[in-house]
């Protein structure tokens, strides 16, 4: 029933942000008395909407520069991204794999049979297996809730956001210094920090296991201390971990509840833990 309201909820989320988006191109030609140009720009809205809603992940897989993984290239990642979803009771989404060496994670996506996972070629190779199924299911749970229908809408509307102030020549870091704290606003009335803990509980049942998730988040935790990241600080919540320092105009993006906070509800869900650790 939970689940089921936390679905309801991220699709009438979606749907408050596309009409807010085209009460607000009305707005903007009321003042003229121009219907025809209101009746124009709410047609507008209604087309960036669809277009957002179908190619939205294309264009947040493009501005994180990942590419589609083939089956013959990684079959093992494909099998267990298959067998996971299988057993959430998911179509198997399409499988990106990020370039670079930084280990990271993502989704993105309109919902269950539209929806894509990314994985850093870093990622790969750091991690243990545990810790890739933790990760791949984490995102396969946000997949289920239509978390990522949210997630891409905001990420997009945000992103397109901060590439306005681009347009304004010398006037683009006033801009900026306007857009910037608009966007992060966007994103914060679509997007909780409670989506990532209901997020890892269900990964953690899905997988056996609350620690291949709870080692992977340490392990990407880590990994940013030692090498800084640098992307558009828009695209924040489509990874399972917060990869960016929290500091300017990327702290203002942050939507990640604090690793340790995550990792300590984890381990809570197998409080035996540590003497099934000595005995080992």
């Amino acid at each position: 029933m939970r689940l089921r309201l936390a679905t309801a909820w991220n699709i009438v989320k979606a749907w408050l942000l596309v009409l807010s988006g085209c009460a607000l191109l009305a707005a903007i030609a009321l003042p003229f008395h121009e219907y025809r140009i209101v009746s124009l720009l709410v047609f507008f809205g209604l087309l960036v909407a669809g277009a957002a809603y179908w190619y939205g992940d294309r264009v947040a897989l493009g501005m994180v520069g990942a590419r589609e993984l083939p089956l013959g290239e990684n079959p093992a990642l494909h099998g267990t991204v298959e067998r996971l979803a299988v057993a959430s009771g998911l179509p198997k989404p399409r499988l990106y794999l990020l370039p670079d060496g930084h280990p990271r994670a993502l989704s993105a996506g309109r919902g269950p049979r539209g929806a894509a996972i990314a994985v850093s070629r870093g990622f790969l190779g750091a991690a243990t297996p545990a810790e890739l199924e933790g990760v791949i299911a984490h995102e396969l749970a946000h997949i289920r809730n239509r978390d990522i229908l949210v997630q891409t809408l905001a990420v997009v509307v945000a992103a397109a956001l901060l590439e306005t102030s681009r347009i304004g020549g010398w006037l683009s870091r006033a801009l900026l210094f306007v857009l910037g704290p608009v966007a992060a606003a966007v994103v914060h009335l679509l997007l909780s920090p409670k989506r990532e803990l209901v997020a890892d509980r269900a990964a953690a049942t899905l997988t056996g296991s609350p620690h291949g998730l709870a080692d992977a988040l340490i392990r990407l935790e880590q990994a940013s201390e030692l090498v800084e990241f640098r992307a558009n600080p828009a695209t924040e919540p489509l990874y399972t971990f917060n990869p960016f320092a929290e500091e300017g105009l990327a702290a203002l993006f942050v939507t990640h509840p604090p690793v340790g906070e995550r990792v300590r509800r984890l381990r809570e869900l197998d409080p035996d833990w540590r003497e099934k650790l000595r005995a080992a």
